[in-house]
């Protein structure tokens, strides 16, 4: 098996992982783009090599694999960025939530508080 074949067969692989999941409601369509991308970049680069070729050579590198690290630093790099845009939205929304709650039991025990006040006066 060549190299090439082998790149193409994994980049594929992902894809339909990435797509099964999709399917399967374990990564919203919203998240899965990149990784669509970064398989459809790497079935590209594998069945069209002189791309990758030129692609390093315009950007300046020599080597393609220096090109392909790069990438894949960057690429690592993006998705921490967007996990940590995630963790933090999440973060507000518990933090949010946990303030509605506060409210919403201080709200409860004005209103047993209240009923209680009446039935003793009541009794």
């Amino acid at each position: 098996m060549t190299i090439k074949l082998l790149a193409v067969l994994i980049s594929a692989l992902i894809f339909i992982f990435v797509i099964d999941l999709i399917r399967r409601e374990k990564l919203t369509f919203k998240y899965a783009v990149l990784w669509l991308c970064i398989s459809a970049m790497g079935v590209l680069c594998a069945a069209y090599e002189k791309l990758l070729f030129r692609a390093a050579r315009l950007i300046g590198f020599q080597l393609p694999s220096n090109f392909i690290f790069f990438l894949v630093g960057a690429i690592f790099v993006i998705v921490s960025l967007v996990l940590t845009v995630y963790i933090c939205q999440q973060n507000n929304r518990s933090e949010i939530m946990a303030q509605k709650l506060g409210i919403l039991e201080l709200e409860l025990s004005r209103i047993k508080k209240e009923r209680s006040d009446k039935t003793d006066r009541a009794g």
